[in-house]
């Protein structure tokens, strides 16, 4: 019923800054709790950052607290990573998600996934 397109990934150097987006069509996810998540090779898909459907609270892992900042625009029709001090770890294909009700970090419990993005940081 909701269609994300994320954009934005891209090569850059560690240190470096990217800036996710992920656009929706077909429905305006200003209902849905919306994540970003990422999944490197050979590892399983995790949870990196979430908003909630006011975007008025957010949570990040660990691992991205402090670097990364997760935000919503005004409508609610998109959601952004902003992504600095990128390391080499960070690399990864990064997804946007949204589900219905309460943040979560839990991946299956997201009910809508765009195809991705990659984020390739190296030097």
């Amino acid at each position: 019923q909701v269609q994300l397109v994320e954009s934005g990934g891209g090569l850059v150097q560690p240190g470096g800054s990217l800036r996710l987006s992920c656009a929706a069509s077909g429905r305006t996810i200003g209902t849905y709790a919306m994540g970003w998540f990422r999944q490197a090779p050979g590892k399983e898909r995790e949870f990196v950052a979430g908003i909630t459907r006011s975007g008025s609270n957010t949570d990040y892992a660990d691992s991205v607290r402090g670097r990364f900042t997760i935000s919503r625009d005004s409508d609610k029709k998109a959601v952004y990573l902003q992504m600095n001090s990128l390391r080499p770890e960070d690399t990864a294909v990064y997804f946007c998600a949204g589900r219905l009700f309460a943040l979560t970090r839990r991946t299956d419990e997201y009910n809508y996934w765009g195809q991705g993005t990659q984020v390739t940081v190296s030097s």
